[in-house]
Formats: structure tokens, sequence, C-alpha cells
């Protein structure tokens, strides 16, 4: 559903193709600290930025990443969040294991474009979503991309732990959903969604969710250590080498919290609420000894909270995000019985 894909604009387009879309004249000023623009193309098949590759006079590729300026169709967590992933790039810079792109300009004027504009270094490889791999059973480069998404989060939580005096929640603090411990902080992540919700007509079972996190808040409690979490390494943002599946790239962590590292392996499979993936899992063992507890009761409760909380998000996002098409309504109907499963595991 979120296969990425490109729509060339050529340098003699003198309007945006759509509303969404940056003219190129904008495009020029914003890069010229950088240099002349030669080629741009927008890259399709995101759901939220509007971004493009670009192709300098002296034939470096950058990657222009523009928020949207519809902002009363954001969820009220998507609050700046360009410049939250700016942030996380600049805390990536200084670890080149973590394979993020190197932010190589900000313009936060949002003077020369209607909105926040990050440019970064083009990553070389291929998402994995467009590698063309078979199942893992028959292509061992799905099976080693998988193996090294679990080693890719254990260096992640490793490498970026929180400062110190640094909470909960996410980086901007504006959001206000920030705060000291983490039942309290994941309880406020959770009561945002459940109240942006009604603003779009989405029905959600508030009452059910609300009773879930007070019956599991000692769980959530049990997490006192704060890591960042990318929360968002689905296939598409994972560039690998089509030849032998290893992981060579790392994109969009936009949506990443200081929290519970437990929440990584959430994002990665959305929609899911069985068995976490097992080479995920050996992956991450490979790195931090003894893995990723994901069968204690303690750990068992706050994965179906994470997977309900990511749930609620993907339900309540279709309406404002205007999604259509012949797969919406299998999709909605997956995210309710999804739902429902990991609300009666939590009672």
């Amino acid at each position: 559903m979120r296969r990425s894909s490109l729509r060339v604009v050529t340098l003699a387009d003198e309007t945006p193709l759509t509303s969404t879309d940056v003219p190129l004249d904008a495009l020029r000023t914003v890069l010229a600290p950088l240099g002349a623009v030669e080629h741009a193309e927008r890259l399709t098949g995101g759901m939220f930025a509007t971004s493009y590759r670009v192709t300098l006079a002296d034939e470096t590729r950058v990657i222009v990443k523009t928020a949207p300026t519809a902002t009363e169709k954001l969820l009220s967590y998507e609050l700046d969040l360009v410049r939250s992933e700016a942030h996380v790039y600049g805390l990536a810079q200084e670890h080149p294991a973590l394979l993020m792109p190197r932010v190589l300009l900000t313009d936060f004027t949002r003077t020369t474009l209607p909105s926040d504009a990050l440019v970064v270094s083009h990553l070389d490889g291929v998402p994995l979503t467009d590698a063309g791999f078979g199942p893992v059973d028959d292509d061992p480069r799905l099976a080693r991309a998988e193996e090294e998404l679990g080693a890719y989060m254990a260096r992640l939580h490793t490498l970026l732990p929180a400062p110190a005096g640094q909470g909960f929640g996410y980086p901007n603090a504006a959001t206000g959903l920030v705060g000291d411990t983490w039942p309290e902080t994941f309880g406020r992540m959770v009561e945002t969604v459940l109240t942006d919700a009604p603003r779009w007509g989405v029905e959600l079972p508030a009452d059910e969710v609300r009773a879930a996190l007070r019956r599991h808040a000692a769980a959530l409690a049990d997490v006192t250590r704060p890591v960042l979490v990318h929360t968002d390494l689905w296939p598409g943002n994972l560039f690998v080498d089509a030849a032998t599946g290893e992981i060579v790239g790392v994109i969009d962590p936009e949506r990443a919290f200081w929290g519970d590292p437990l929440h990584e392996v959430v994002g990665a499979d959305c929609m899911t609420t069985g068995p976490v993936n097992p080479r995920v899992l050996a992956g991450y063992a490979t790195v931090v000894p003894g893995g990723l507890d994901v069968s204690s009761p303690s750990a068992q409760a706050r994965l179906a909270l994470y997977r309900t909380f990511l749930t609620l998000i993907l339900l309540t996002e279709i309406v404002p995000r205007a999604f259509e098409g012949d797969w919406l309504d299998d999709y909605r109907t997956t995210l309710r019985t999804n739902l429902a499963t990991l609300l009666t595991a939590l009672a």
C-alpha cells in the first residue's frame, strides 16, 4: 500500500503539478547555498511529507523534504515533524553505523516555502519494498535484511540512549507529549489520539483503551530508561543492496520518540498481532546480549498496548489523509479486527 514510486518534474515546469508540489523556483532558492538545480524528481508514495530527489549542477544528488501545509489535517503528535527528523539525523550523524542521511541544509523560516524544508544526503541502495525479494524461505537476501533490521534496532537503542535530563516522549516538547515517567508519557500519547479521532468522525473504543492503560500501568512502569525509538522501520524506510539484502540506509525518523525499545518491533510490522519476527529478534540478540524481551508478562502487555496505540493512529489518519482506493475497505476491516483482538488480550 505504501510502495514508493517516482514522478519526474522537469526544469521546464513553471508551476506545481498538484497543490502539494513545490514550485521549482522555490526549490532553486532553498538549494542555492548548495548549488544550482539541474534536475528534480518528485518522490511519490509517501503519506505525509512531500519529497524530491534533486541533482545539482556538480552532479551531487540530494533529497529535499517539505512538511505538509494543510496543518489542520495533522494529528496532534505530528506538529513540526520535519524539525524532529532533522534533530534525529543530527543525533545519528556521529554514529555512521546508524546509516542515516547527513543533514545538509534546513529552512525553518517558512518564507521561501510555506512550510519547513529539510535537505539531506542521498542514500545508495533501493527501498526494501522495491528490491524484488521473494518469500524469506526461498530468498536468503530477505532473511539477511530482516536479521540486519534486528541488529540495527539494537544498535540504535544502544548508541542513542536518552542523555542526562532527557525524559520520555517526542523530541518536540511543543506537542506536550513528554513526561518524566513512561506510564505518564505513553498515556498522554494515547489520549491525544483518542481526542483527535472525533475531530474527523472516527469512532474508537476509547473507554476500553483507557481501561487497558489503567490495567497495565505497572507493566509500563517497568520501563525506566528511555532510548531513541525510530518507530517506523517498515520496509519502505530501509534501503538495501539488492544483490545481497544488506541494509545500507535508513530514513524517515520523524516520528521517533524517547521511550521503550520494545516499541520498535511494532512500527516494523504494523499489521500483525502475532509473534514478533524471529529473524528480527535473532538479529537484535547479536548486538545486545540476551536480546529483546518479548515473552515476559510485562513485555506481552506492553507489546499489545503499543500495537493498540499504532492501530488507533492508523484508523484515525485515514480520514484527514483522504485515503482512497480498492484496498481501503479491507485495510480498515483488518485494523478494526486487530484492534478488537488486542483489546481482548489486554482485558
